[in-house]
């Protein structure tokens, strides 16, 4: 098996940020009167900035994902010839053609290797893994891995109802609460980001990718976020296909929803605890030997709880050796993780020796990802 470096990170985030009192200008408002739980929303997520790929004077989306996806890997620089191209996203702007195939047509490169991975937040971790794997097992030389989310258009205010009164209530008793279908609008945003992974390092700083892993606890637990389907009575989910169409609006089928009980009681134990236990008994893992954490938090709501479950497994990472960009890129899904990397890969903080574990949580049915690295 070959060492597989990451050698080169790049990140696209479309237009200016956005800050908070202008979210309701871009996305548009909902009913007649502007958003009275936005604030306590976004209290609880503390997000401060985001990016939308809407064009402002015409509130219409203005670059699809495969042109996000695109612009990310531009921002890589001139890499060459490629063997592989592994992209992963929640939101492909169609069912089909797959989204690898679309961004392979956007950047116009030679014939290679495509492969598109679905799912939520960990799809982007995915076709790293297969990229990873590719350079690894020698059936590739060099490959690019990509993350990336369009999600302002489902976000703007056309596809949503009118705001249920006693919800902003509840928002104050249950923060929680902010994940459900209607408040999602304030916490999910759009962004790409690529890697180049290639065998041998190159220019002052590369990342030897040595260990990632994928886990999944579907087994045992329903379906938490999710779109294009409904929930049945017990739990189990009816997909679009099974909805006559007339259905697909009046019924908003198609809206991202989340469970939000099954997301707080289960998030911190599925997606962290019970795989890192594994993982640091398989890898000898020591809170002294990782010098980067980087958890990709769709809230800072959540961060005491995962900080809390670290010191329970025995991995108790200082928060100082934590890094997160959530305040200021905004979640983006299954692009966070690279466009995290970026900032730091570019920021001259890693140093040689330096040691990253990744980690990448997914509600839609409690997956979860870990990538280590060591900065050569």
């Amino acid at each position: 098996m070959n060492d597989v470096f990451l050698t080169r990170t790049g990140a696209f985030l479309p237009f200016a940020p956005v800050d908070n009192e202008e979210v309701e200008g871009v996305l548009g408002q909902v009913g007649s009167r502007p958003s009275r739980a936005r604030r306590v929303v976004l209290r609880s997520n503390g997000i401060q900035s985001r990016h939308y790929a809407i064009d402002r004077a015409t509130g219409e989306p203005a670059m699809s994902n495969a042109q996000l996806t695109a612009s990310a890997i531009r921002a890589l620089g001139d890499i060459g010839a490629v063997d592989v191209l592994a992209t992963g996203t929640s939101l492909p702007d169609q069912l089909m053609p797959n989204h690898a195939v679309m961004v392979h047509g956007e950047l116009g490169w030679p014939r290679l290797e495509l492969v598109s991975c679905a799912g939520i937040c960990l799809a982007g971790t995915a076709a790293l893994k297969h990229a990873w794997l590719s350079v690894r097992a020698g059936d590739a030389v060099r490959a690019v891995a990509t993350g990336s989310e369009l999600a302002s258009p489902i976000l703007l205010a056309r596809n949503f109802e009118a705001e249920v009164e006693h919800k902003v209530q509840a928002l104050h008793d249950r923060p929680e609460i902010a994940f459900e279908k209607d408040f999602l609008r304030w916490m999910l945003s759009d962004g790409a980001g690529a890697v180049l992974l290639e065998r041998e390092p190159q220019g002052p700083l590369s990342l030897r990718v040595e260990w990632i892993e994928l886990s999944s606890a579907a087994h045992e637990l329903p379906a938490c976020m999710y779109a294009g389907a409904d929930k049945n009575e017990d739990e189990s989910l009816r997909g679009w296909l099974s909805f006559p169409s007339e259905q697909w609006r009046s019924s908003s089928v198609f809206a991202v929803k989340q469970d939000v009980r099954l997301l707080n009681d289960h998030i911190a134990r599925a997606t962290l605890r019970d795989p890192l236990q594994h993982i640091v008994r398989k890898r000898s893992l020591e809170a002294s030997r990782i010098d980067w954490f980087l958890p990709h938090l769709s809230s800072f709501y959540f961060m005491p709880a995962m900080e809390r479950t670290l010191a329970e497994i025995g991995l108790p990472i200082p928060r100082e050796r934590w890094f997160t960009n959530l305040a200021s890129k905004g979640n983006t899904g299954s692009a966070s993780p690279y466009i995290m990397l970026d900032e730091l890969f570019r920021s001259g903080r890693i140093q040689s020796g330096h040691r990253l574990l990744m980690f990448v949580p997914e509600s839609g049915r409690f997956s979860s990802g870990f990538v280590f690295m060591e900065a050569v």
